[in-house]
């Protein structure tokens, strides 16, 4: 008899009553919710944190030259990719307040050299000399093997000079610039009242060259 009485309170047991129901399925929402949640805040903070955790990549163009330019000096090496050289000397030019520099490469068989001047945005040439030309700054326009050159700016400096220049420690010069339309150079520069020294250059970017600098 004790054992039949047992059976109808087991099943009282196992029922469920509505609002206890409708308790466990809010409460089963509320974790899958909150589950949700939690997995979404996970994603976007492994989202925000990957850039950082990636490394660098030591090779990367950076869109720029490496190495300051404006602190090149006698002895550094430039790497242009196709060629690399050395800075045999160099001239730091003044006029008033404007301040420039001419920086000798070291190349077999003719005469080049690269120019760095901050007016006010950095501004770089790589020249070549061409004692092969008769021409003087006489016009305010040259025109050289088809191109027309119109006069940009002339003036005189003094120098100092560093390193392998052929030129004394300190002295004057006097220059004319010209320009053409497509961006072309031709300068004119002459020292310590010598003879005019024609040239012509090629505007150069920032990712051009990279600087490795001596080790004085």
């Amino acid at each position: 008899m004790a054992a039949d009485r047992s059976v109808p309170r087991l099943e009282n047991r196992a029922q469920m009553s509505p609002s206890m129901l409708f308790v466990v399925m809010l409460a089963a929402v509320i974790v899958a919710a909150a589950a949700v949640v939690v997995l979404r805040a996970r994603r976007r903070a492994a989202r925000t944190q990957a850039p950082s955790s990636r490394p660098a990549d030591p090779f990367a163009d950076i869109g720029e030259t490496e190495g300051d330019p404006l602190r090149l000096k006698a002895g550094d090496m430039l790497d242009f990719g196709a060629e690399r050289t050395w800075i045999r000397g160099s001239l730091r030019l003044s006029e008033g307040g404007a301040v420039w520099a001419e920086h000798f490469l070291e190349v077999e068989g003719e005469r080049r050299w690269l120019s760095v001047e901050q007016d006010p945005d950095l501004q770089m040439a790589l020249w070549t000399g061409r004692p092969d030309l008769e021409l003087t700054p006489h016009g305010r326009e040259v025109e050289l093997e088809g191109v027309r050159y119109r006069l940009s700016e002339r003036g005189s400096a003094s120098y100092r000079s560093e390193g392998t220049t052929g030129l004394r420690a300190e002295g004057g010069m006097d220059y004319a610039d010209y320009e053409a339309a497509d961006g072309s150079l031709l300068s004119f520069e002459r020292f310590d009242h010598g003879r005019w020294e024609p040239c012509t250059g090629t505007p150069v970017g920032r990712a051009a060259f990279t600087v490795y600098p001596s080790g004085s």
